[in-house]
């Protein structure tokens, strides 16, 4: 997990100040490419970013951005904030729609497809596999320095596993204050699960997942997955090799320090900026199809979420999104248009309002 005694030496800390905001992450230490098109077409591209060789082999991180709107002939405008998105597990960003609510209210928009996920997962690579969370700090600490560049205030914006990610990384970073907000959409701060699964099961994963990692010990359901896609009767489209119904394998590595952070999470964090935790009010099966499977967070259980974050850190607010899906910015309306005006509303009042009404 991603703490202050763990954070691996290879992990450049965010370094001076920066006006207007809090503190700049300095230049990022690693390669970073040019901008190119990105797949979700027109007004959209990505910058690869080169990442220190892991357990895997090479490995890339995909820093995607929302081009900003022209105004005349005039130059391109630019924001003095910044949003970044992390996605979860079995994830990718591809929520289009959720750059364009931020650049219409005057954020610039930014999604970070993590090492193994999307955009950057490699054929030598297990999908979505890493065995230490505390590997996705080289690519957040790399992304924040280049938003820091061009921005005075950088906020973070992590759903479900990206959600456990970014906040330990807050966390660790606390003492240079690399953000200036955090907003998690429905985070993974603890295992849904039977008793066993979350104790005797558990334990036993702690004790597999060091001599044997990459074991396969679970997959998530399909059901919510094939009820978002467009293909078998959703409202979204994404691509099925990057995102598919069935997931990918659930290796123990993984699961280990997955658990072992839901274990810091329970202990408490010190997370020093403004943190807005977000879920659906309600938690559906998670194993079956329902019908309510977008109307209820189907993945997570909800009173995990709001039971835990105020452990988060000591400026906590958390709402409840009636009707929310897991994934709050997927939901059916109006719920969808609720997470999103709930964001926006609290990043006005806590770091000011960017154009007027």
């Amino acid at each position: 997990m991603l703490d202050d005694a763990q954070t691996p030496d290879h992990v450049h800390a965010p370094a001076s100040g920066h006006p207007g905001g809090r503190a700049a992450t300095g230049r990022p230490p690693v390669a970073v490419g040019e901008p190119v098109p990105d797949v979700l077409g027109a007004g959209w591209t990505a910058r690869t970013i080169h990442l220190r060789p892991d357990a895997q082999g090479e490995a890339v991180a995909t820093l995607v951005h929302r081009e900003v709107d022209p105004v005349g002939d005039g130059p391109e405008p630019t924001s003095r904030r910044a949003v970044l998105y992390v996605h979860g597990f079995v994830d990718y960003f591809f929520q289009a729609h959720v750059g364009d609510a931020f650049a219409a209210h005057g954020e610039d928009f930014y999604a970070l497809d993590l090492r193994g996920y999307g955009r950057s997962l490699r054929p030598w690579q297990a999908p979505n596999y890493v065995t230490e969370l505390a590997a996705y700090a080289e690519e957040l600490d790399a992304a924040v320095a280049l938003l820091r560049e061009d921005h005075d205030q950088v906020v973070v914006l992590g759903h479900s596993t990206g959600g456990l990610v970014a906040s330990l990384w807050a966390h660790a970073r606390r003492a240079s204050g690399p953000v200036d907000a955090l907003v998690l959409n429905s985070p993974y701060l603890d295992l849904r699960g039977t008793w066993f699964e979350r104790t005797v099961l558990t334990r036993v994963i702690d004790v597999v997942g060091r001599p044997a990692p990459r074991l396969v010990v679970g997959r998530i359901a399909e059901h919510y997955g094939t009820a978002l896609h467009s293909a078998t009767g959703g409202e979204w489209e994404f691509d099925l090799a990057w995102k598919p119904h069935e997931g990918f394998p659930a290796r123990a590595g993984w699961v280990r320090t997955v658990r072992r952070a839901h274990r810091r999470i329970a202990r408490g964090l010190a997370v020093d900026c403004p943190v807005l935790v977000l879920s659906s009010d309600a938690s559906g099966p998670k194993d079956r199809w329902h019908e309510q499977l977008l109307t209820t967070d189907s993945v997570l259980d909800v009173a995990h979420i709001a039971g835990l974050a105020s452990r988060l850190g000591p400026d906590v607010t958390y709402v409840p999104v009636p009707g929310g899906a897991h994934d709050l910015a997927l939901s059916p309306e109006p719920a969808r248009s609720r997470y999103l005006t709930e964001v926006l509303d609290f990043l006005d009042t806590r770091l000011g309002t960017l154009r007027a009404p």
